[in-house]
């Protein structure tokens, strides 16, 4: 299992890629109890750090602000 500072240092994609293989092992059932609550935690760990992860893209998204001849003038922060 991997620990909380070991997944704040993850990218995106390979949170995303630990949490799948993750659901993969818990769906088999292959796991015995104890280890599917370890993984279990750990899946809900990935899914905090993947959804901070898109939040803090989303926050990052400027939407082009145009002028009447189509041509770019400034940003304005992205409006979800």
């Amino acid at each position: 299992m991997a620990s909380a500072t070991d997944i704040s240092t993850l990218s995106f994609e390979a949170a995303l890629q630990r949490l799948e293989s993750i659901v993969k092992q818990l769906e088999s059932g292959d796991a015995p109890l104890e280890a599917a609550i370890g993984l279990y935690e750990e899946a809900q760990a990935l899914k905090a750090h993947c959804e901070a992860r898109l939040s803090a893209a989303e926050a990052r998204i400027a939407q082009l602000q145009l002028d009447a001849e189509g041509r770019p003038v400034g940003e304005a922060p992205f409006a979800s």
